[in-house]
């Protein structure tokens, strides 16, 4: 059965490990972006604010993932996620070292920019 909110897709998360890093990236995001909703689109987590799909986050067999559905912002950090496996808009981790909080935020604080503009 799909998941219908994030809690329900977080409780899915069989491994504790991925659970408690999703949540904790769920947190950040949160807090770069207070007013974003939450959905679930395409089956994963994901923030939309004004209408728009901010960022999504996953938790996949081998690996967690962060979605800024902008290859643009990946690029802008591409310094800071050269540790990080990147493919196309995705930013794949693992719990041992996961995406740090400032760098979450800064992803966040870039697509709210991007997406004002647009």
């Amino acid at each position: 059965m799909a998941p219908r909110t994030v809690d329900q897709y977080l409780a899915a998360v069989r491994d504790d490990d991925k659970r408690a890093a999703l949540d904790q990236l769920r947190k950040t995001i949160r807090a770069a972006a207070p007013r974003a909703e939450e959905t679930i689109s395409y089956g994963i987590p994901t923030f939309r604010l004004d209408g728009r799909a901010l960022v999504a986050f996953g938790a996949w067999a081998n690996h967690l993932a962060l979605y800024p559905m902008s290859y643009a912002v990946i690029k802008e950090n591409g310094g800071e996620l050269a540790r990080f496996e990147i493919a196309k808009s995705t930013i794949r981790f693992q719990t041992g070292d996961p995406l740090p909080a400032a760098l979450v935020r800064k992803i966040v604080k870039a697509r709210i920019t991007e997406n004002k503009r647009k």
